[in-house]
């Protein structure tokens, strides 16, 4: 069984990444997206987005990364493929399944799901682009409007030279509404022979066993559920018997992570923007840790960054009930 951690821009960033693969359970990762839009980006565009680069294309944990592009010209794709295979990418990821407006507007993600040639031009300029040891991916929904040329754009994939696919189980006029369709996949799986890798709503073990079972896909990837739950990987694992049993994370193991990654965020993210990065993590930890729900509600009005970390370090060595009462000062 292999899992992978998803590529989700503006949310699953490379401190992300290091944290959750230093919990463990994770194959391998995907960058968020690289967009290129009609020249070769110079090199701290690369490193600013996936600065694992800079570490043999490894989280500090040691899992690989793969670096994902988003475009739609084929020659300029090659060129910044070929510069990321320089750089010493672990593989490169290609991105038909974003549904983001501003993204299929200009052609992107997951609007080149209307054009199954086109897709096969951009995979395989990339393929031509970079070395045979260096492995090319692709990452697609169902379709754009519905799932009518699903068949073709996988078969265009694997026709350029992708050596894996993950499927997210939805169109792009699906969005993130539940569910994701796994039972669409075994129809994909059959077109094509390469490995098909089933991505989509996988939030908890049970999540992964139905579509696993559903899909017929031995590789699974996760996105939110592992945001949401940063033991799922592990979980998963030892509920397939592949690991030993291990009781889910608790809470308190996962405090020295919040602690790291609030210290990480500072070294990366502007001082306005940061708490609002902790907000978002907090916010979909709720739903697995009930102390993430009482975080969330003692950090829903704090933006001062000195207040923020006042209250970060409190959780360290304080019980968060008494954290609540301090937090709930006037900030500094």
């Amino acid at each position: 069984m292999k899992l992978l951690l998803a590529p989700m821009e503006g949310l699953l960033d490379c401190v992300l990444r290091d944290l959750l693969t230093r919990v463990g359970g994770v194959d391998r990762c995907v960058s968020e997206f690289i967009r290129v839009t009609g020249t070769l980006l110079p090199e701290r565009a690369f490193l600013r987005t996936m600065p694992e680069l800079r570490h043999g294309s490894r989280t500090l944990a040691g899992v690989p990364v793969r670096a994902q592009l988003l475009g739609s010209d084929p020659a300029c794709m090659a060129e910044n493929a070929a510069r990321l295979a320089e750089l010493g990418a672990e593989g490169v990821d290609l991105n038909f399944g974003c549904p983001a407006k501003v993204v299929n507007r200009h052609g992107g993600g997951a609007a080149l799901l209307r054009d199954p040639a086109q897709i096969e031009a951009v995979v395989a300029a990339v393929r031509r682009a970079v070395p045979a040891g260096v492995p090319v991916s692709a990452k697609m929904r169902l379709g754009y409007d519905d799932d009518a040329l699903a068949h073709e754009c996988a078969q265009a994939m694997a026709s350029g030279g992708a050596g894996e696919l993950v499927v997210h189980a939805r169109t792009k006029a699906d969005g993130y509404r539940p569910p994701a369709y796994w039972e669409r996949i075994p129809a994909i799986r059959a077109a094509v022979s390469i490995p098909v890798v089933a991505n989509g709503e996988i939030w908890t073990v049970q999540d992964a066993q139905r579509c696993r079972a559903l899909s017929g896909c031995d590789a699974l990837m996760l996105g939110r559920g592992a945001v949401a739950d940063p033991g799922l990987a592990l979980a998963i694992r030892a509920a397939d018997g592949v690991a030993a049993p291990a009781e889910a994370l608790p809470w308190q193991a996962l405090v020295p992570h919040l602690v790291q990654f609030w210290q990480m965020v500072g070294e990366r993210v502007t001082p306005r923007h940061r708490a609002g990065r902790l907000k978002q993590w907090l916010n979909l930890l709720r739903r697995r840790y009930p102390e993430a729900q009482q975080a969330f509600d003692q950090l829903r009005t704090l933006n001062d960054c000195r207040a923020v970390t006042d209250w970060v370090n409190r959780l360290q060595t304080q019980p968060q009930d008494q954290v609540a009462l301090q937090s709930s000062a006037p900030a500094r």
